[in-house]
């Protein structure tokens, strides 16, 4: 069954009833984090958690599956090139969401890239619980996969 998420605008980063944040070091440069971000197809090569995922509507939409069965119906809601990628969820077959939105920052830093990531969300209390207790697995999930991003931008 799939459920329909509520539309958010890009200010949800910021206002959301939970957001989950988490920052991690790339040695790759800003431009070529960004374009990997940006290349839809590719998620599942770096990305574990993502089992499938293709580009929708021009390049505007985002399909994702992930290992478990989680389906994803996204839009792109900015695509800023070696600064910010950000989608919201609007469908999704994960029951207990009202809206998602996700949202990748990058900045220089001395080694590379400070990647920053945004879990915005809302459901009722029952799923905001569920969301802080996953918590741990999220960070581990978005460090494995900055990590592995960086590797393979590396050539490795």
């Amino acid at each position: 069954m799939t459920h329909r998420l509520r539309s958010v605008g890009l200010e949800y980063a910021e206002t959301a009833p939970l957001r989950l944040v988490f920052v991690a070091e790339a040695q790759a440069p800003p431009g070529a984090v960004f374009t990997a971000l940006a290349d839809t197809e590719g998620w599942p090569r770096w990305f574990r958690q993502v089992s499938a995922a293709r580009s929708t509507d021009g390049g505007q939409g985002r399909e994702i599956r992930l290992r478990g069965g989680v389906r994803f119906r996204e839009t792109v809601m900015t695509a800023e090139p070696g600064r910010r990628y950000a989608y919201r969820i609007d469908e999704t077959n994960m029951p207990g969401l009202r809206a998602l939105l996700e949202e990748w920052t990058l900045a220089p830093s001395d080694d590379g890239t400070l990647v920053r990531y945004v879990f915005a969300l809302d459901g009722p209390p029952p799923a905001r619980l569920v969301a802080r207790l996953a918590r741990p697995g999220l960070r581990r999930a978005f460090r494995d996969a900055v990590r592995a991003l960086d590797r393979r931008l590396a050539g490795g």
